[in-house]
């Protein structure tokens, strides 16, 4: 039998990688004072499609269930969090979770995730805790060759205020911001010039942390826009402080959920480019439940860190056994420690094997 398009099955060291990714982060977090969730994987659509939340309808797995409500497969951990967190009322304010997502604007309609969630946390305190988790996990797992980029969703939406778009408007050209669409943001702002430059500029501010600097001159006289930029300068001083200094800014990134309110972050891996994670400040979220309640998040790409990591080979042991030795096997077998042990009872004839122990006559009479 064949499977639907984007599934895939999965064996040998690719599933063992992943199994480490998930426990290595689970090790992390409870260190960290981390409490476990775990949602449903199935959900109403309505809980991701609403205005709050804004995932594109196309792109969920749905189904009509037998009342005629629309059923999707989990396609995003931090909403189906909240939707619980406001269910149960807990007072714990930091969760951990892990597992998959589906959605259908991706190669595979199904990826693995493991991140965090902090409610109830202030501005900058939250923004440091989970940028410090982010490198704790990261030399966790052995991987110390990526890049931290900071953005804020801020910028962006001051500096369209006086264009007063259309939803459908401000949509499209959010989209021409984060393809980086010169041409297409030229022409959605033909209307105020001074916007449209501004807009054009913000599109290259992306690289070293220095544009920091440069861009409190440009808006020296935009106090809200120079507050966000001192916020991220802030971040980078702690990365610094850390020993973190492969930090860059993009300063013309946009929000694609509408729930991101602040602070954006992402990392990636120097090597393959690859984004290893991602998340932010998210405090518009729990609007939808009628809640004022600061939050933040992030999420780690599992399958891009499987990728990356290796596992160390341990020796491989074969014990050879008969049927009158196959008790003392597996009393060998519990002796010896750290090691890949199989028993088996016929003698091997490839090179599979470190050692070779064989117990066949062994205390046979």
């Amino acid at each position: 039998m064949f499977l639907p398009d984007g599934s895939q099955d999965q064996i040998g060291d690719s599933l063992l990688k992943k199994q480490r990714v998930y426990q290595i982060f689970t090790d992390v977090a409870i260190r960290r004072g981390y409490k476990a969730i775990e949602t449903p994987v199935i959900e109403y659509a309505e809980t991701f499609t609403n205005p709050h939340v804004g995932i594109p309808f196309q792109q969920l797995l749905k189904w009509f269930d037998r009342e005629g409500d629309i059923e999707v497969l989990r396609p995003d951990w931090t909403t189906a969090i909240a939707r619980a967190l406001m269910k149960l009322n807990p007072k714990e304010s930091k969760w951990f979770y892990q597992g998959s997502v589906f959605t259908q604007d991706k190669d595979g309609v199904e990826s693995r995730q493991a991140g965090i969630e902090m409610i109830r946390t202030k501005p900058i305190e939250g923004e440091i805790e989970s940028l410090f988790f982010a490198i704790d996990y990261l030399s966790a797992v052995n991987i110390d060759d990526y890049l931290i980029e900071l953005g804020h969703t801020g910028i962006y939406e001051k500096i369209i205020e006086p264009l007063m778009f259309t939803t459908t408007e401000e949509k499209k050209l959010r989209q021409a911001m984060h393809d980086k669409r010169q041409d297409v943001v030229k022409a959605l702002t033909e209307r105020n010039q001074t916007v449209q430059k501004q807009l054009l500029d913000l599109i290259q501010a992306y690289g070293e942390s220095s544009l920091l600097d440069e861009y409190k001159q440009i808006f020296k006289d935009e106090t809200d826009i120079v507050a966000i930029l001192d916020e991220l300068q802030d971040l980078v001083n702690v990365l610094k402080q850390l020993g973190i200094d492969q930090t860059i800014v993009d300063l013309g990134r946009v929000k694609q959920l509408p729930y991101y309110s602040g602070t954006m972050f992402r990392g990636y891996l120097t090597q393959t480019g690859d984004e290893c994670f991602s998340g932010g400040r998210y405090d518009k979220l729990y609007q939808q439940f009628n809640q004022s309640t600061p939050a933040i998040g992030l999420a780690f790409d599992v399958d891009v860190l499987a990728s990356a990591i290796t596992i160390e080979k341990k020796e491989k042991i074969a014990i050879i056994a008969s049927s009158e030795t196959y008790v003392l096997a597996e009393l060998k077998r519990r002796t010896i420690s750290d090691k890949i042990v199989d028993v088996l009872y016929t003698f091997p004839t490839d090179n599979a094997y470190d050692d070779i122990i064989d117990l066949r006559n062994e205390g046979v009479e």
